[in-house]
């Protein structure tokens, strides 16, 4: 994905040469990978994915998983007892609401049934549940009535995944009436805490959410590329890499 990334295209007996494979190997793995919606074929080389579709619910659970548990770790390590919180839909967000489940005295909003289910485990943290429109693939809810229930509440954190970021520092996902309901999370957070793996940068995703610069702080699981590192200063984001 690294060298795909690089070269936007490149072939197979490119790819072969560069990562000293056959390149029957590098065809199986490409295959893999398409089926994973992580890498797509073109006409003459390999690619990165459509920025129109996401990979489906299922594959995100398991894709970088332990990343994922380790930024959610060194979430929780920084989220106070007895804050409030508004968490958004995502694996890595769901992640962090597994770290949560022995904290004591949160208040949590969500538009994720994932995060509601795990979180109403832990006897001392009390769960809002925005209403809306329920997606079957992902139990996000979204909608207009989901933004009207969040304006409702001005929170100390609030927590956000996203699925792409890009080089200018634009945060982007792929539902429309989910990148609403994140821009209003933002707007009703005192703080804004984003959670994303390395395997967010550089990712193309439709639809703007917001910018580097409406971020408090990054949460990630390496450091970032250089590419990234100006837009991160100038954006005043404090970056905490999850070892």
């Amino acid at each position: 994905m690294d060298a795909v990334r690089q070269h936007l295209t490149i072939s197979v007996e490119e790819l072969a040469l560069q990562l000293e494979v056959t390149p029957q190997t590098v065809r199986r793995d490409v295959k893999l990978m398409e089926e994973a919606k992580l890498l797509a074929r073109y006409h003459g080389g390999v690619g990165m994915p459509s920025s129109v579709e996401n990979i489906d619910y299922s594959q995100r659970q398991v894709l970088n998983s332990d990343a994922k548990r380790r930024i959610a770790g060194a979430v929780a390590r920084q989220v106070p007892a007895g804050c409030s919180l508004l968490i958004n839909i995502g694996t890595t967000t769901e992640e962090v609401a597994r770290a949560l489940t022995h904290h004591q005295g949160l208040h949590v909003v969500t538009n994720n049934l994932n995060v509601a289910a795990i979180l109403s485990d832990n006897p001392k943290c009390e769960v809002i549940v925005a209403g809306g429109v329920l997606r079957g693939r992902d139990r996000g809810i979204v909608g207009e009535a989901t933004i009207d229930f969040i304006r409702q509440f001005k929170v100390d954190i609030g927590i956000i995944g996203i699925s792409s970021i890009d080089e200018d520092g634009s945060l982007r996902d792929f539902d429309a009436r989910e990148v609403k309901v994140a821009q209003t999370i933002i707007e009703q957070s005192r703080e804004v805490w984003l959670v994303a793996d390395q395997d967010k940068f550089g990712r193309k995703a439709l639809v703007r959410m917001a910018h580097l610069s409406q971020v408090d702080c990054l949460f990630t699981d390496a450091k970032p590329p250089a590419a990234f590192a100006r837009v991160l200063q100038q954006a005043k984001v404090k970056v905490v890499v999850a070892n």
